[in-house]
């Protein structure tokens, strides 16, 4: 916290009109909170009256935070009522930001393709269309579930079977794979690493460990990716969710963030997906590989066949 900029023991919730006003009244400065811009904050988690109140009192509606405007973020949070107050303050939706995309042109892919008229020619292309109505249908035909301490791994272009061949896995014991699944946390690691289930879906296969993050581990990933590419996802409890890329064999992404939204310096394809996938890391990862399950099945259960890892150093590629 910045002494004496106004803003002590403001946190995540930045909706009361009344108390922002106040501070405002008494001093806060509008500019800066916690090394931060107090507009960018409430474009997220703010209200819209309290981005209109905050938009009155700066300089710059557009001002910069690690490279984008608060219209920006107000896009890519899906607070449409934020983003027109915004613009009704002078935000403008056409600057080009992250990956040559603008606010209002990235709206046009998401649930509010009407969110600010758009100029003559401002549309999207055939390739970005598609990638909107596929995100919208995978994204239903997934649902919603908790997915706490899943690993995942999603291989384009293989099915089940050859997961396994290419694992070299084999049957797992049912008894063992009942009682896992009844308490998993009721067996050591060690017990329930090696367990995982696969199945076949439109475009590829799914590896899944409800409890565990076997699927994404190196020496799963570029086994399976051998002649294609597989995205790896371990949602893990402590620390937020780890995503990972391996292609023709090698991993070469670890330690990333699907479902985290666009991030600086990011392509114009990968801030399009990091937005239509924001905080759906599962929906992300089968995209990514081209999947396309037409339910959860493939993730949640049961699946086509439960496996079991033979013994290796799976850290190794």
């Amino acid at each position: 916290m910045t002494a004496g900029d106004g803003w002590a023991g403001m946190g995540w919730d930045w909706t009361d009109v009344d108390d922002i006003r106040r501070r405002l009244d008494e001093g806060a400065d509008p500019e800066q909170w916690s090394g931060g811009r107090p507009l960018h904050r409430a474009a997220v988690f703010g209200s819209p009256e309290v981005v209109a109140e905050l938009a009155g009192r700066i300089a710059d509606v557009d001002a910069l935070e690690n490279g984008v405007t608060a219209l920006w973020e107000a896009v890519v949070s899906r607070n449409p009522d934020h983003a027109r107050a915004l613009a009704d303050a002078g935000a403008d939706p056409w600057r080009p930001s992250i990956g040559g995309w603008s606010p209002g042109r990235l709206s046009l892919a998401g649930p509010t393709p009407d969110l600010f008229p758009a100029p003559q020619g401002v549309r999207l292309t055939d390739t970005e269309r598609t990638a909107s109505d596929e995100a919208a249908r995978l994204t239903t035909a997934l649902g919603t579930f908790s997915y706490d301490g899943l690993g995942l791994a999603c291989v384009a272009g293989i099915d089940a079977a050859e997961a396994v061949r290419r694992l070299e896995a084999a049957p797992a014991d049912g008894d063992l794979v009942e009682e896992l699944l009844e308490d998993p946390l009721a067996f050591d690691m060690d017990e329930s690493l090696h367990i995982v289930g696969v199945t076949s879906v439109p475009g590829g296969c799914v590896v899944t460990q409800p409890w565990g993050h076997a699927p994404q581990m190196p020496g799963v990933l570029t086994r399976l990716s051998a002649g294609t590419v597989c995205y790896g996802l371990y949602a893990n409890p402590k620390s937020g969710n780890q995503g990972s890329i391996a292609r023709h064999g090698a991993v070469e992404g670890w330690d990333l963030h699907p479902g985290g939204g666009p991030r600086e310096n990011d392509s114009a394809e990968d801030v399009l997906a990091s937005y239509l996938y924001r905080l759906n890391p599962v929906a992300y990862s089968c995209a990514f590989a081209g999947l396309r399950p037409a339910d959860p099945r493939g993730v949640v259960g049961p699946p086509d066949l439960w496996v079991e890892l033979p013994t290796r150093d799976y850290w190794a590629q």
